[in-house]
């Protein structure tokens, strides 16, 4: 269990919110490190691996159009993932993994291009036009480090989006909560 992935479950519990995830090259990763932590049903709704890209379509409801002309590994088609899944699912958060993770280039995008999303109820002067937030990274490694490092971006951007929206009241219940912490 990652302490990324406990935190984020603690912050969503305290705050009484809900994660769902889409995951494209981690194939289930990001879910599985959440679902590791005890509790996380409090938080966490479910998760659609659409590793096929008519399932980003199909499952996430991202634009068949964008994914014609500028394939899964797209920074917008990260956010419509993280929105799509967000909706789906019925979650106040959602977030999304899409890359490559070798061995082999995928949609003219190198191998270690991954672009991670999130989606939440973001006030109005946050966050891009659709409400989400994305970032591109280019990570260096074999397939294995690539897909571990998508997954702890992802949740490493959540917790940051977490973290941020809460007010000095909130984190001091979460404290007194969580022992002093």
């Amino acid at each position: 269990m990652s302490s990324t992935a406990a935190d984020v479950v603690r912050l969503l519990t305290v705050r009484g919110e809900t994660l769902a995830v889409a995951e494209s090259l981690t194939g289930g990763m990001v879910a599985a490190a959440l679902t590791a932590v005890p509790g996380a049903s409090k938080a966490f709704r479910g998760s659609v691996t659409a590793y096929a890209t008519e399932l980003k379509r199909e499952l996430l409801g991202v634009d068949g159009e964008l994914l014609a002309a500028r394939g899964a590994v797209d920074p917008q088609v990260a956010a419509r993932m993280a929105a799509g899944v967000r909706t789906a699912l019925g979650a106040d958060w959602g977030i999304a993994t899409t890359g490559v993770a070798g061995p082999d280039p995928q949609d003219g995008q190198p191998v270690g291009t991954v672009f991670v999303a999130v989606d939440g109820p973001f006030g109005a002067e946050q966050g891009c036009a659709d409400g989400g937030k994305v970032e591109a990274l280019r990570l260096n490694g074999d397939r294995a480090e690539i897909r571990m490092e998508s997954v702890r971006s992802v949740l490493a951007l959540l917790l940051r989006e977490l973290a941020s929206e809460q007010t000095g009241n909130e984190r001091a219940q979460d404290t007194e909560r969580n022992g002093g912490f």
